[in-house]
Parts: structure tokens; sequence; C-alpha cells
């Protein structure tokens, strides 16, 4: 299973804010998205390009687009704290959501809504932002595979050891992008070092 860990100072220092207990939600959700940029950045790096004929002010030349759509999918609630950068990023994209709420006693992901629009040959890049046992990640491809999806990969902020093997076993194929390869889970099952509830911290339910 590929995966990439976005190797770039400004991830870095926005990961720190991030795992900073101190840092305020304003800054958090802020941070948050400024870091999305990279790594939706690096999750469309190997995108197909086609030519496009254009015309500058000056003269004919040829440039490139997007060899095909891109659908985002949000896994809620964490996943929404990424969805701005990436429609900065890629305005035209089709959005998705996930709604699926880990069991804190089992860790198992336990479904409540899912919206997608059409897929077929779309780069579908999944917002998962804390890849923790990866029940939750391995269930939205699930989803997005039975609607179609065959060119997916998941944006994550932080992985644990134990969230990939999971997507190894269950999605072999789908490229995993992050900022971060963490340690271990705790007993709660939560990311060490890790950064917290990220969905907590992003909406001020803490």
């Amino acid at each position: 299973m590929p995966v990439t860990v976005v190797d770039h100072p400004l991830s870095r220092h926005y990961l720190t804010i991030l795992r900073d207990r101190t840092t305020a939600t304003p800054l958090f959700r802020e941070t948050a998205r400024r870091l999305a940029y990279l790594l939706v950045a690096e999750a469309t790096s190997d995108i197909p390009e086609i030519e496009k004929p254009i015309e500058t002010p000056l003269e004919p030349t040829t440039g490139t687009a997007l060899g095909r759509p891109i659908v985002v999918v949000a896994v809620f609630r964490a996943g929404l704290g990424l969805i701005d950068a990436a429609l900065d990023l890629i305005p035209d994209a089709r959005i998705g959501y996930a709604g699926v709420q880990r069991n804190e006693e089992t860790a198992e992901p336990m479904e409540y809504y899912t919206k997608f629009p059409p897929m077929g040959d779309a780069r579908v890049l999944i917002l998962e932002p804390m890849l923790a046992t990866g029940g939750s990640l391995a269930w939205a491809c699930d989803q997005v595979k039975a609607n179609g999806a065959t060119d997916v990969t998941a944006v994550c902020v932080v992985s644990a050891p134990a969230g990939l093997k999971v997507m190894e076993e269950r999605h072999p194929e789908v490229r995993v992008v992050t900022a971060a390869l963490d340690r271990s889970l705790s007993d709660a099952f939560y990311i060490q070092p890790g950064l917290g509830d990220m969905g907590d911290r992003l909406f001020g339910t803490a």
C-alpha cells in the first residue's frame, strides 16, 4: 500500500501547532485548513493531465488541465476541517459526505449518513484526518467503491500503525497521504502522541 508522508517544513510547523494542547479553537481550525492545502496538493500530484491549447496575451501556447474529475469525500466530523482547502484548490470538485461515529468501547465504525455524487473515473479524495484504528477509513473506502470509485486516495493528518495495517489488509491499492506517522494507539484508541480528538478541537466540543 503506498503511503506518502508530506515532507515539508510548513507541514511540520502546522502539525506542531495542531498537536499543542494550548492551541485555541480558532487557530486550530485555521491551521488545519493551511495544512490541508499541502496534503491535498500532494494527494493530487500524480493525477493525469491533458494538453490544453490556449492563447496568452502575446501568442498561442499549450498548457495542461486535469485529466479526470475529482470527488472530495469528507468523513464526519473531522473531515469537514479539511474540505475548505480542498475546494479552494479544486473549485469544481464534487463533494460527498460519509457520516460515521466510532463506538468508544469497541472502536468499530457506526454509519449514520452517506451522500455521494457520481464517481465514475474520478479521483476520489477521502478526507479522514485521524487514521487511528482504520475502521472508519476502511468503511469509507468500502462505501465509495460500492458507488463506483476505482481511484481512491486517503488524506490524513496523523496516522497510526494499526490503521495502516487495516488499510493494507482491506484496501491495499488505496494511497494514504499523511502529515505524520505516529507511534501507537492508547487503550482508548487515540493516536499517540497524536493531537487529541480532532473533531472536538475543530468544533469546540471538547
